[in-house]
């Protein structure tokens, strides 16, 4: 993102304002609304939230007036405000895709199904969209990816999101030719298994965050999922179901991931993989094989060798996410997009305690279930369900034991929601 800094204060100079749409004004939008508002050459112009009281005080919050901020759910009255250079406040979702002014949609709501209505409908109305709902990517990432080319738009990931910020180290060591051994992030409390909204809920009060997006990060699967996006923008994937989850701090990493012949605890190298104790950080461990660079990593004093850490000590979630968007809109590239053809990872469906048969299953940051991390080849081989389908209108049809997976057969999922339609399009028409 060289010069992008420079290319936004010339966007500013020539009254090429960028106009961003905003869907989810939770703490990350309501951050990410301030960010925006510092910045040269872009605007939040509009901001969706299915309470739209977080949507104006996500501008209030940053400094504007009450005056300046129009509340409407219509399409007409939304585009006639920001014509008119006033900030719109809606809870109306389908108003950022299809507005006339808007260049750049974001998605920041964290819910699948929602996130696959946004994304579709900002493809199809021809307009960039950068993602900062990874539950939505890693299960029709690929297929969205797909429409994004051929309407000749960007589907990206977030900056500042920890794939995002995994992916900008991971494209400088392999710029350098750097052999990448593994990747990965940190996760900064440890797995709580089985908690719940209930069991989370004095402490989502107090850090002032919805108790089923502090449940998803407690019982690991924000974890996975943002692992799985790693897997399926690189190729890399996990060496064990749920990643070794080692303990340790940064200057142990080189050792560590390793393989287990030469002393780590890899079955095999290009991975992903997640580590206590290094977070809010992402790494990437590199070696080579040339005498005379791993003589300079150590002139350098990035360590003894034959591998060496690459470490970020921060990632800064939705306040870096406006620079995907400037980055989709100036220089038409994404941030952190799936691969072409098939995905390589999954995030599938695991009991988070003893179901009964005839019981209705919620979804990720839930009561019944969360989620793990392995290859698209054992999910498909176990018939696994990817979490991101799974719904309050989901019934288990098969008891299941906490920890086991839970099977297309175990279940009758709710066929209506889009994600499940264009999920089964993505199998039908890349693998």
């Amino acid at each position: 993102m060289l010069n992008l800094n420079r290319r936004l204060k010339e966007l500013e100079e020539n009254g090429n304002i960028i106009k961003l749409g905003l869907v989810g004004a939770g703490q990350m939008g309501k951050g990410m609304v301030s960010q925006v508002m510092l910045m040269k050459g872009m605007v939040p112009a509009i901001v969706v939230d299915i309470n739209v009281e977080n949507a104006i005080e996500s501008y209030t919050l940053a400094g504007v007036s009450r005056d300046d901020i129009v509340v409407t759910d219509l399409l007409s009255e939304a585009n006639a405000a920001m014509e008119k250079g006033k900030f719109v406040a809606s809870s109306n979702a389908e108003i950022p895709p299809a507005a006339n002014i808007i260049d750049v949609v974001v998605d920041a709501t964290g819910v699948p199904d929602v996130g696959a209505r946004i994304a579709l409908d900002a493809i199809m109305n021809k307009k960039h969209v950068v993602m900062l709902n990874v539950e939505t990517d890693i299960v029709i990432g690929a297929y969205l990816k797909k429409l994004a080319d051929n309407a000749g738009v960007i589907y990206t990931g977030s900056a500042g999101d920890e794939p995002g910020a995994v992916m900008e180290l991971y494209d400088f060591a392999d710029a350098m030719g750097m052999d990448i051994v593994a990747i990965g992030k940190g996760k900064n409390n440890p797995i709580v298994a089985g908690c719940n909204p209930d069991t989370v809920l004095q402490q989502a009060i107090k850090e002032g965050v919805s108790p089923k997006m502090l449940t998803a990060f407690k019982d690991g699967t924000k974890t996975m999922v943002e692992m799985t996006a790693m897997a399926n923008a690189t190729g890399y994937l996990p060496d064990v179901r749920g990643g070794h989850a080692p303990s340790a701090v940064v200057s142990e990493l080189p050792k560590l991931f390793q393989l287990k012949e030469n002393g780590g605890i890899l079955n095999n190298t290009k991975i992903v993989d997640y580590v206590n104790g290094v977070a809010p950080g992402v790494f990437v461990i590199v070696t080579t094989d040339l005498p005379q660079i791993h003589h300079e990593m150590q002139y350098l004093s990035m360590g003894p060798g034959p591998n060496y850490v690459l470490f970020r000590p921060y990632h800064l979630t939705s306040l870096e996410t406006p620079l995907s968007a400037a980055r989709a809109v100036i220089y038409n590239e994404g941030t952190i997009v799936p691969l072409p053809g098939k995905p390589v990872a999954e995030t599938i469906t695991m009991a988070k305690t003893d179901l009964s048969a005839g019981a209705m299953l919620d979804g990720i940051g839930g009561f019944t279930v969360y989620g793990s991390f392995d290859t698209y080849e054992n999910a498909k081989n176990e018939n696994a369900v990817p979490l991101g389908l799974i719904t309050k209108k989901t019934k288990l049809l098969n008891p299941k034991k906490v920890g086991e997976v839970i099977t297309y057969a175990d279940i009758e999922l709710d066929k209506t929601t889009l994600i499940y339609k264009l999920r089964n399009l993505q199998e039908t028409l890349i693998g």
